[in-house]
Formats: C-alpha cells, sequence, structure tokens
C-alpha cells in the first residue's frame, strides 16, 4: 500500500500509539498476576509483639517449626526502641508509637532470645520454635 508523506506520519503514529496502548496492557496485566501471587504466598502466620514500658510483650512467643512468619512489633512507647537479636539474626528499630514488620524463619525447634538494645535490663524475651501438629 502507498502513503503519501503526509498520511505517512499520521499512520506512523497511529501504529506507535497503537504498540504502545498494548504494551501497557501488556505490563498492566503482569504487574497484577505479580501482585496477587505476592499476596498469596502472603499468607504467612502472623504473630505480634508490643513494647510498652521498655518491656516487650508477651515476653514468651511460640511460633511454628520449619515455617516463615511474620512478627509485627508495635512500640507504645515515647522513645524508640531496638529489637536485638543474636540468635535469631535480626535487629530492627521501632520509633515511638510505630509499628515494624520482621520475618524470622523458616527455623528449627528451639528457643531463640531477643532484647530491646536501648532497655536490655526490662526488654528481654525469648521465641519458642516448635513443631506444631495440624
Amino acid at each position: 500500500m502507498y502513503y503519501h508523506p503526509k498520511n505517512l506520519s499520521t499512520a506512523l503514529k497511529n501504529m506507535l500509539t497503537n504498540a504502545l496502548t498494548a504494551f501497557m496492557y501488556g505490563f498492566l496485566f503482569i504487574a497484577s498476576v505479580w501482585i496477587s501471587l505476592a499476596n498469596a504466598k502472603d499468607d504467612k502466620k502472623i504473630y505480634h509483639l508490643s513494647i510498652k514500658h521498655h518491656i516487650f510483650t508477651p515476653t514468651t512467643l511460640t511460633i511454628p517449626a520449619n515455617e516463615k512468619v511474620k512478627i509485627i512489633i508495635e512500640n507504645h512507647d515515647d522513645v524508640a526502641e531496638e529489637f536485638e537479636s543474636f540468635d535469631l539474626n535480626r535487629e530492627k528499630v521501632i520509633f515511638a508509637g510505630r509499628k515494624s514488620t520482621i520475618y524470622v524463619g523458616p527455623l528449627p525447634e528451639g528457643t531463640y532470645e531477643y532484647f530491646g538494645e536501648f532497655h536490655p535490663n526490662t526488654a528481654r524475651g525469648k521465641i519458642i520454635v516448635v513443631e506444631m501438629k495440624p
């Protein structure tokens, strides 16, 4: 097919617009599938710790062995605290009045200690990992 030079630029613009639109729809589709899969994988067990008066509550947290778990730590104090665990190889500052998330595991059965680095005498606790029956 022969295009007049004036029509050629319009035809090229239309082709480019169509190709870009198709690319964007494809990208959005792939992104939505990826987000759905990421959310589906995020069905891990969720546990909660809180810090109040420089004390972790509960002081003992029991989680399942051989599973990755999400621990949400909420700081109710007016100052920051740092969750520190040499056993878990984790450290995370939790600012005053804020929440933070850490992931641990999969871990073998055992006891894993943690403490608050800014208040190590009072902010102490342990995570006990046990084999849970279905």
